[in-house]
């Protein structure tokens, strides 16, 4: 299989952290050969079987060499809690199903006691068929840069050397997230009902009704001396008389009229109030 192999500055940070564990190895000449292998195409196939990756990598000998490597998968109960985790996070989901990896997705690792990354090389656990007995020999390291190249293009990629596919994460997500919306639907519902209890045990039209007898000694009935409507609202603004300046103006004539009616109409309101008290 020919590998297109572009090492960028600009490669995706799950990726780059990825290979920063390569890095660590002190063997840099090691690396370089490593990293021409999957250049020049040298990884004949590389497959997933379960969580390990096996690969055929051709070396120096007419037989390529067969090479494996694995990460320790997470238990069941360890992968429900960072589903579960995740699913509480709607930012984690969106993300993962768009194909890319939330910048903090180590976050939900690390509160679950766990690291999505593995942070030395003797966690990885590889095998070659080559006869260097160092590990990573340099048809291992040409799998570490190829795996780069998986997680750049899937991101799943990498939950699956945990122990996880892709199909199982988004079931498991999808399954979570319809769970908590069926639980939100349901406590909104009982606040409805609630809300409709309420409304539906008060009798709206006598609401300002009040049918009990008032102390008189409490009842002081006194006719506004505040501001009345009239004088908040100011003078009504109608046409002016321009053929007869010597007129009283149209303005003034109303106001005085509605200044007469609403003493009048407040004067009548205060003797009304006045005679119900008495009764």
């Amino acid at each position: 299989m020919q590998a297109n192999y572009d090492f960028q500055a600009s490669r995706e940070w799950w990726s780059q952290r990825w290979l920063e564990l390569l890095d660590s190895y002190r063997f840099k000449k090691r690396l370089e050969r490593a990293r021409n292998y999957a250049r020049q195409g040298n990884i004949l196939s590389i497959k997933f079987a379960n969580a390990k990756v096996l690969a055929k990598v051709q070396g120096s000998e007419p037989e390529p060499y067969s090479v494996s490597l694995a990460l320790d998968s997470f238990s069941d109960e360890e992968w429900g809690f960072i589903v579960e985790t995740m699913s509480q996070r709607a930012i984690f989901a969106a993300k993962l199903l768009a194909g890319e990896m939330p910048q903090n997705i180590e976050e939900v690792f690390t509160a679950n006691g766990l690291s999505l990354f593995p942070f030395t090389l003797p966690e990885v656990h590889s095998k070659c068929s080559c006869p260097d007995k160092a590990n990573p020999c340099k048809h291992i390291g040409a799998i570490y840069y190829q795996l780069a190249d998986r997680f750049s293009e899937d991101p799943f990629v990498l939950f699956q050397l945990r122990g996880r596919t892709k199909e199982q994460i988004i079931s498991d997500l999808r399954k979570l997230r319809s769970a908590n919306i069926s639980d939100a639907e349901a406590q909104t519902l009982d606040v409805r009902e609630s809300i409709n209890n309420q409304q539906t045990s008060l009798n709206i039209d006598n609401f300002w009704q009040y049918n009990q007898p008032l102390e008189s000694s409490l009842v002081v009935i006194a006719p506004s001396t505040g501001e009345t409507v009239l004088d908040v609202l100011g003078s009504i603004p109608l046409a002016k008389e321009d053929e007869n300046p010597a007129s009283i103006n149209s303005t003034d004539i109303v106001m005085k009229y509605l200044n007469s009616l609403y003493k009048d109409a407040s004067q009548k309101a205060f003797l009304a109030a006045m005679n119900v008290g008495n009764q």
